[in-house]
């Protein structure tokens, strides 16, 4: 078994500004395409849906969950090999997808983005004429 390390986010763009200080990673993000639209899947584990933001401004699509620090109680820690932080990630939309028809859920730390193709990026059959 190899270990993949978790990529961290660049440094946000210069019109927003974090107000706290944490680790922003990448979501690993697969995407798939059906007959009638796109499908995003991100893995962010320990995101809860009160602490994700999912936000359509000028066909960007933008993902941001928030991962609490775990409560250790009164224990001292002394090592950790997993890092905790919150997620970032981006997406530039086309006209082809249907922007008012997005559908997001999160389950178990995995969030599925239904994205509808509009009508005109859809495939159709022509009908020919024959004489």
């Amino acid at each position: 078994m190899t270990l993949m390390e978790r990529k961290e986010a660049a440094p946000t763009r210069s019109d927003t500004e974090l107000t706290r200080q944490a680790r922003q990673f990448v979501p690993d993000v697969d995407i798939y395409e059906t007959e009638d639209s796109l499908m995003l899947i991100a893995d962010m584990p320990g995101v809860k849906a009160d602490r994700l933001n999912v936000r359509l401004e000028k066909s960007i699509l933008t993902i941001h969950g928030e991962v609490g620090t775990p409560d250790v109680g009164e224990r001292n820690l002394i090592g950790a090999e997993y890092e905790t932080g919150n997620y970032y990630r981006a997406f530039t939309l086309s006209e082809e997808i249907d922007q008012d028809r997005i559908e997001a859920n999160l389950k178990n730390g995995v969030l599925t983005l239904r994205l509808p193709k509009a009508a005109r990026a859809k495939a159709r059959r022509i009908q020919v004429a024959a004489e």
